[in-house]
């Protein structure tokens, strides 16, 4: 058993919410702390493509200060 204090107004917002999905408030709370363990375990996205980052590396460090001179510089090349 755990217990935990709350200030007034999120106990009450705590009793407003359980009593329009007509659950007790004990399963409001038991379901939002399951779904946040469960949000919190997935990888992010850096951690789910961490071996493709950099995989393709241009060479070029100033792709996105200059991505504008550099794009021109192309169309005019194909022209």
């Amino acid at each position: 058993m755990i217990t935990v204090r709350l200030d007034p107004q999120l106990e009450q917002t705590i009793n407003n919410v359980a009593r329009q999905m007509g659950i007790s408030k004990s399963e409001l709370i038991r379901k939002s702390v399951t779904e946040f363990i469960e949000k919190t375990d997935k990888p992010s996205p850096w951690e789910l493509g961490r071996d493709l980052f950099g995989k393709y590396a241009s060479g070029q460090g100033n792709l996105a200060a200059d991505r504008k001179a550099l794009f021109k510089e192309k169309v005019r090349a194909k022209r």
